[in-house]
């Protein structure tokens, strides 16, 4: 994989230079609620700018629904890359369309421009190659030099993200060259104990890497909605939490492989339980139950780790030397149902493990929760990327970087 500083090396000056970026961020409306992926691209935007590049900027942001969609644009997250940046960045209101073709042509030597949400266009997401290659070969035409620093797209195949870089000479941006050499610290030569903490809401999407897991980790934890299959697997009543019945013999098998292993299943002792799910709007006071993980009442649900399981996690990540975090260990939004996922990051923050908190909401929990992310090893920004690459899947992004 070519990175940014050999393109450096051979100079960008006046080259239009496509950077796919993650700015996948949160909304409030218009107001970005974390900024944290427009942050992790600014050093490969304003390196090339700096080298004279003419910056074309490109992400997706949320789903719609390969048409423009006015509540999914990247108009809010052009404006903040342009404050991070200290400049004015031109923002295009299409994707291949005249704006952009416009915008594109007005660039100077070290000018940025951010194009108009790539999932406006069917071509970017399709199934149907011909219809994603179509839509690369006008992307391409933009640019003459592709730098791929998507880290959390870099697991689909989509245009801008597989087909592109075909089209164009193409190079890793600083973003992906730290994401990748950081899980390769997770995948060979780990330091150990190794602990891994699972959450997060559906234990379906966590599958795959437990199943790689098994194989590698010496301790996993298990916390969030997916833990109430797991109780559920141990024969525990588990009220009206979240449940994914169909894959409670899954869950039974790993849970016996784990044990003929001997690898350490952690699971909580005791649970916050209320009788319906809180109000993320409002806040109000959920006044939520202790209780311990085999005496939850049939009428109430599961919605965070109690105090003991709080210790007990801390206590199983104390010693360890490399940890990896994905999911959330409860209602982290609400702050009745804060304290599971705030004692995992604390734990971290107090263990000299190298620390890895894998994108997603564990990676908005750390900031919303008032945590310096300096205080970690590294805070991943894409979490289904991260899970794909510790299952030792080929991701589709970072194969068509390799080529």
């Amino acid at each position: 994989m070519k990175t940014i500083d050999e393109l450096l090396a051979a100079g960008v000056e006046g080259k239009r230079v496509f950077v796919r970026a993650d700015l996948n961020v949160p909304l409030d409306g218009t107001t970005i609620t974390d900024d944290g992926r427009i942050r992790a691209v600014q050093p490969t935007v304003a390196k090339l700018a700096e080298a004279g590049a003419r910056v074309i900027v490109a992400s997706h942001l949320g789903r719609p629904k390969g048409a423009p969609d006015p509540a999914f644009s990247l108009a809010p997250a052009a404006a903040r890359l342009g404050e991070l940046l200290g400049t004015e960045v031109a923002f295009a209101t299409d994707t291949v369309g005249e704006s952009a073709t416009a915008t594109v042509a007005a660039l100077t030597d070290g000018q940025v421009a951010v194009i108009e949400n790539l999932r406006f266009n069917a071509g970017e997401t399709s199934k149907d190659d011909a219809e994603r290659g179509a839509f690369a070969d006008q992307l391409a035409a933009l640019a003459d030099v592709y730098v791929g620093d998507g880290f959390g797209a870099v697991h689909r195949k989509h245009a801008s993200v597989f087909d592109l870089p075909a089209r164009l000479p193409h190079f890793a941006g600083y973003l992906i060259a730290t994401e990748v050499g950081v899980l390769k610290k997770l995948t060979s030569d780990v330091k150990r104990p190794y602990a891994v903490v699972l959450g997060g809401a559906k234990v379906s999407d966590k599958l795959g890497v437990i199943d790689h897991l098994l194989e590698k980790a010496d301790r996993i934890l298990v916390g969030g909605g997916m833990v109430y299959t797991f109780l559920k697997a141990q024969g525990h009543e588990i009220g009206i939490s979240l449940l994914q019945e169909d894959q409670v013999p899954v869950v039974q098998e790993y849970l016996k492989r784990a044990d003929e292993r001997g690898v350490e299943f952690v699971l909580p002792v005791d649970v916050l339980v209320a009788p319906e799910f809180p109000d993320l709007k409002t806040k109000a006071p959920a006044h939520p139950t202790v209780v311990a993980h085999d005496a939850m009442p049939a009428d109430q649900q599961g919605l965070d780790i109690g105090p003991e399981t709080r210790k007990l996690y801390a206590a199983k990540l104390a010693d360890a030397a490399t940890v990896f975090w994905n999911g959330p260990m409860g209602v982290f939004e609400h702050p009745d149902y804060a304290e599971g996922t705030r004692a995992v990051a604390q734990a971290l923050v107090d263990s000299p493990a190298f620390s890895v908190v894998g994108g997603g909401d564990s990676a908005a929990a750390v900031r919303i929760l008032g945590f310096d992310e300096n205080a970690f090893g590294h805070i991943s920004t894409g979490g289904g990327a991260s899970l794909e690459y510790l299952e030792g899947k080929s991701l589709p992004g970072l194969a068509a970087l390799e080529n």
